[in-house]
């Protein structure tokens, strides 16, 4: 990474800040750890209450992209080809027939999963291939994604009928999980006065997918010490049951996080330096990225459900355990 890589990069991404505040209200660590997945080149869990900007802050992001878009609603009666797309039965000039691939709403830069958990489980794996692989099977070919590819979906945590919960294989295929807070006073006044007047600024394409390459380069060559990976191992192995000298870990966690979640902790990690301004990773960015990263690796058991436990407050009580530990 050159001198000048940097400061580009974050002019970049600070362009995209300021596109995204001309439509969405606060939210700005939402917004940020947003652009960590996309930056690490990721896929992004937005959990929150209705009416919190989730599917808004999706398709602004997209509109600040040049970047090509698809919102699939996600229904109990969706199936897995109307995702991925099928072959249908084509008639020529000439009356012969002809299967021909009609390519579904996945075939896009941005798809946003819209109510992800609505959608049986057996849709919902139609993604799993996706999301990995960047390629979908069907009709006995398998056809790459477009590149970038990133799937953004949103889930409703309190209405909980008519809905299948996600498999844990797809839960790890999410890069981190984004917990979408309610608003403030001011910034529920700013979007009521926002919402009522009609005045929605338009929102330019300050990025294309180029560029968005080069900043996810930019954010691999950022340096870790050994030290540092050290730490964010030592992290994922705290939530491992047996392994940790943590006791609610023992208590109440079913399953820790897998290889995965230090993976992702790394990658977000190093986004978060770059638009920081610094070559080298932090212990302080690793501490950033953790919660995101690791909330929906941790699968409590039925001890920790019934005692109301949550998975922030197990990797709350490791970071502080681990805190006293950095070398």
């Amino acid at each position: 990474m050159t001198q000048q890589a940097l400061p580009d990069c974050q002019q970049q991404v600070e362009r995209v800040r300021q596109e995204i505040a001309k439509v969405l209200v606060g939210q700005k660590e939402v917004v940020e750890q947003l652009l960590w997945a996309v930056f690490a080149g990721g896929h992004a869990l937005l959990e929150g209450v209705p009416g919190l900007g989730k599917t808004l802050l999706v398709r602004t992001l997209s509109q600040a992209f040049e970047l090509s878009f698809q919102r699939i609603q996600f229904t109990p009666d969706l199936m897995p080809t109307d995702i991925t797309g099928t072959n249908i039965l084509r008639v020529d000039e000439a009356g012969q027939q002809s299967f021909q691939f009609q390519p579904g709403p996945i075939f896009a830069h941005v798809v946003l999963a819209d109510e992800i958990n609505r959608a049986t489980p057996k849709t919902q794996s139609a993604l799993l291939e996706a999301m990995q692989e960047r390629t979908v099977s069907a009709g006995g070919v398998t056809r790459p994604l477009p590149e970038p590819f990133f799937v953004l979906a949103t889930q409703n945590p309190l209405e909980q009928e008519g809905t299948y919960p996600l498999p844990e294989a797809q839960m790890d295929r999410f890069l981190l999980k984004i917990q979408v807070p309610f608003p403030t006073e001011e910034e529920l006044k700013a979007i009521v006065k926002r919402t009522t007047t009609g005045s929605f600024d338009d929102v330019e394409k300050v990025a294309t997918g180029a560029q968005i390459y080069e900043i996810q380069q930019s954010a691999r060559d950022i340096l870790v010490a050994d030290s540092v990976l050290d730490y964010a191992v030592k992290l994922l192995l705290a939530t491992q049951p047996g392994e940790s000298a943590i006791p609610s870990v023992n208590q109440y966690v079913r399953n820790g996080a897998g290889p995965r979640g230090v993976q992702a902790m790394v990658s977000l990690a190093k986004v978060r330096a770059l638009l920081a301004g610094r070559y080298n990773l932090a212990y302080e960015d690793i501490d950033a990225v953790a919660l995101p990263a690791l909330r929906h690796r941790i699968f409590l058991n039925f001890e920790g459900e019934a005692n109301g436990i949550l998975p922030d407050q197990i990797v709350g009580e490791i970071l502080t355990k681990m805190g006293s530990h950095k070398a």
